[in-house]
C-alpha cells in the first residue's frame, strides 16, 4: 500500500493514542495482557514528545494515521530508545513497522545517536523476531541503562521473565550524508535597559533560559564550497538569510574550501523573542565547525556569532546564563529544574520599533544576580511598550497572567510563564484560547547543541 511517514503534529495525538489502544489489543490471551491493559499512552507525554520532534507517524493517503514510532532521549550513553511503536492491526503485514523502524533509526544516526535501544516480548513474531530482522539484537537486561525501564514493569506487574532488551548499533554518518543538529529556543527571565553605548547600541542585562525545545538543522558537506539552502523563506533572499550569512561567514575566515547545504526545520516562531534566527545561526557556526573539521575555539565561535547577532555566541556557548552589555558577556548560570508554557500570539512585533519607542525605559537602575534568584528582579523593559503597541500581545499576557507571573521574552511577541510542574503546565496549555498557539518546554542549563555535539563528536 502507499503510505507515507512524516513528523507527528499535535493535533495527531488523539489518532496515535487509539492505535495504541488498537493494536494493544493483539496481546489479549499473553501472558503480558494484563499489563498492557491496565497502562496507556500518557498523552501530555506524547504531546512533549511530539513538540520536541521526537515522533514520526505513518500517513494514508488521505493523510490519516495508522501507525507511529516514538524516541525517547532519556537512554544517556549516546543511545536513543524507542518508547512506542505501534501500527493499527487491520494495516499489519504491510511494511509500515519495518518503515517506521528504519526511519527512526536513519534519524538517530543522522542525529549523532550509536545506537537504538527497546524493551520487547522474546515471544510474539512482532516483536523480538521482527526487531532481529531489522538489526537488533537482545542485550543483557541488567545494564545500568534499563534499570527505570525495568523498575516501571515490575510496578506495572509485567513479568520479567517474557521481557527482552535488544540493541541496534549505528555507525556515524560519513562526509557528504546529512547530520541532524538542534536549534534550541531560549527565553529571557528578565530583561532591563540599563544605558546606551556611544556606538548607538543599548548596554542590557537579562538571563538567557534555554530550553529543550526549538528547531531542527540538516546540514551536508558539499566538496565544491558552494553553500546553499534547501528551502526556499518568503520574504528572506538566500543572501540574507542568517543560517546562510553565517556559513559563508565561518567558510571565509577559516579559509576552508568546502561548502554545506543547509535545511531548516521551524518550530520557533519568526519574530517570537526566542531567539529562532540566532539559534539557527549558531548551530551552523558549531556544526559546521565540526563537519569541516576545524577545530575552532569555542571564544573563535562566539565572536563569530556576535558579528550576525547580539544573542547568537549565548547559543553558540550553549549555556543558560547572565548577560550583560549588548547581550555577549555572558556568565553561565545553574538554575532552577523549572517548565514553562509559552504561548504565541501570532503578532509580529518589531525589535527596531521597540528601541526607537520614547516611552522606553533606558536608564533603569543595575539588577544583580543575587536580586534575580531572590525573584525581585522579573521584569521586561519591553512589555509596556508591547501591551500599548500590540494588543494580540497584551491579550496573551492577560488570558495567561491568570495562573501566575506571566511575562514577555525578549521583545515578544511570545510570553510564558514559569511552573515548577510539567502537570501543571500541560493543564495550563490545555486550556489555550483558539487564537493562540501553546507548547510546553523544560528549561536546561546545557544546550541540547552541546549534548549534540558530543554525540558528534564521540
Amino acid at each position: 500500500m502507499t503510505f507515507s511517514i512524516e513528523r507527528a503534529d499535535p493535533g495527531h495525538a488523539d489518532a496515535l493514542c487509539a492505535i495504541e489502544r488498537a493494536a494493544v489489543q493483539l496481546f489479549r490471551g499473553h501472558a503480558a495482557w494484563a499489563s498492557y491493559a491496565a497502562v496507556s499512552i500518557p498523552p501530555e507525554l506524547l504531546q512533549r514528545a511530539i513538540s520536541r520532534g521526537l515522533v514520526w507517524a505513518a500517513l494514508d493517503t488521505a493523510g490519516r494515521p495508522i501507525g507511529f514510532v516514538w524516541l525517547d532521549t532519556e537512554v544517556g550513553s549516546g543511545g536513543i530508545g524507542i518508547a512506542e511503536i505501534d501500527v493499527l492491526p487491520e494495516y499489519g503485514r504491510r511494511g509500515i513497522g519495518a518503515a517506521l523502524v528504519e526511519h527512526a533509526c536513519g534519524w538517530a544516526r543522522a542525529a549523532g545517536y550509536r545506537r537504538v535501544d527497546l524493551g520487547t516480548l522474546a515471544d510474539v513474531p512482532w516483536n523480538a523476531p521482527f526487531y532481529a530482522r531489522h538489526g537488533f539484537a537482545v542485550v543483557d537486561k541488567n545494564a545500568p541503562r534499563f534499570a527505570f525501564a525495568r523498575q516501571r514493569d515490575r510496578e506495572h506487574g509485567f513479568p520479567d521473565q517474557l521481557r527482552v532488551f535488544m540493541s541496534r548499533p549505528l555507525t556515524s554518518p560519513t562526509r557528504g550524508e546529512w547530520t541532524v543538529w538542534p536549534a534550541p529556543a531560549k527565553l529571557n527571565l528578565f530583561l532591563r535597559v540599563v544605558g546606551r553605548r556611544p556606538d548607538g547600541y543599548h548596554e542590557l542585562q537579562t538571563v538567557f533560559r534555554l530550553l529543550d525545545w526549538g528547531d531542527e538543522l540538516r546540514l551536508r558537506v558539499r566538496d565544491d564550497g558552494e553553500v546553499r539552502r534547501t528551502r526556499e523563506v518568503p520574504g528572506v533572499p538566500e543572501s540574507s538569510d542568517l543560517v546562510v550569512r553565517a556559513a559563508r561567514l565561518l567558510q571565509a575566515h577559516a579559509g576552508v574550501a568546502a561548502g554545506a547545504e543547509i535545511e531548516v526545520a521551524k518550530r520557533i516562531p519568526m519574530g517570537g523573542g526566542l531567539g529562532g534566527g540566532s539559534s539557527d545561526a549558531a548551530t551552523v557556526l558549531v556544526a559546521l565547525n565540526r563537519l569541516w573539521q576545524l577545530d575552532l575555539a569555542e571564544d573563535v565561535l562566539a565572536e563569530l556569532g556576535r558579528q550576525l547577532g547580539a544573542d547568537v555566541p549565548v547559543f553558540v556557548r550553549g549555556r543558560s546564563a547572565w548577560a550583560e552589555g549588548i547581550g555577549e558577556k555572558l556568565t553561565p548560570m545553574d538554575l532552577p529544574r523549572r517548565h514553562y508554557v509559552v504561548l504565541d500570539p501570532h503578532e509580529t512585533v518589531s525589535t527596531a520599533a521597540l528601541f526607537q519607542a520614547a516611552e522606553l525605559t533606558r536608564n533603569a537602575p543595575r539588577a544583580t544576580i543575587s536580586s534575580f534568584a531572590s525573584g525581585e528582579t522579573t521584569e521586561n523593559a519591553f512589555a509596556p511598550v508591547v501591551r500599548e503597541r500590540h494588543p494580540r500581545v497584551a491579550a496573551a499576557l492577560d488570558w495567561l497572567g491568570r495562573f501566575g507571573d506571566a511575562r514577555l521574552s525578549g521583545s515578544g511577541g511570545c510570553v510564558f510563564l514559569e511552573s515548577k510542574s510539567f502537570d501543571r503546565a500541560v493543564a495550563i496549555a490545555a486550556q489555550c484560547p483558539a487564537a493562540f498557539t501553546a507548547w510546553t518546554a523544560a528549561g536546561v542549563d546545557v544546550s541540547p547543541l552541546q549534548d549534540a555535539l558530543a554525540r558528534h563528536t564521540a
